[in-house]
């Protein structure tokens, strides 16, 4: 397996600060907005966010995480049953303005199952979608991020890992991960 640093510690910290300040732009207070971090990597980049946002802004934007993985497309598909994460949606989605929250948009999957899933919690006014990392040529699906902190052209071959810092990691970053024929 070869390992290539395509966003280290400090560029991650720029991308998050960006991403907030854009997100800033359009929800100006955030007071008719939410943000859903998708289980199970969504939720650091969601949490990443409301942090930054609130050291910003002064202000807590409502933030929850939901699973997907009873709306996963392959979920009959799979030898083995999948594992559901935690679902924490303590608010209603009427009528707000809802960004989804995700780490890597490959292949659209995960996104098209967040649909369905919220609309268990009411029928947002608008849904967009943030993305720390865009692995573009990949999709199966019609979706398109409203806000990317990265582009990445990759190959079906390669694992796009983003390292949040704590336990497992000594600093945020973000590698691209190429497999070889025989470690698949």
């Amino acid at each position: 397996m070869h390992k290539r640093l395509i966003v280290p510690h400090a560029l991650f910290q720029i991308m998050i600060r960006r991403l907030a300040h854009q997100l800033i732009e359009t929800h100006r207070d955030f007071s008719d907005s939410v943000i859903l971090g998708l289980q199970p990597r969504g939720i650091y980049a969601a949490d990443r966010l409301q942090k930054t946002l609130q050291e910003i802004l002064g202000v807590t934007v409502q933030t929850g995480y939901l699973d997907i993985t009873f709306h996963r497309d392959d979920f009959r598909r799979r030898a083995a049953p999948l594992a559901p994460n935690a679902t924490k949606v303590d608010f209603s989605l009427e009528g707000k303005r809802v960004i989804l929250v995700d780490d890597v948009l490959y292949t659209g999957r995960s996104v098209r199952a967040a649909l369905d899933a919220m609309i268990s919690y009411g029928r947002p006014a608008q849904v967009e979608l943030l993305v720390l990392i865009d692995r573009q040529y990949t999709r199966d699906l019609p979706i398109e991020a409203t806000y990317t902190g990265q582009r990445v052209d990759s190959q079906h071959s390669q694992r796009v890992e983003v390292a949040w810092q704590g336990p497992n990691s000594a600093e945020d970053a973000i590698w691209l991960l190429t497999i070889t024929p025989d470690q698949e």
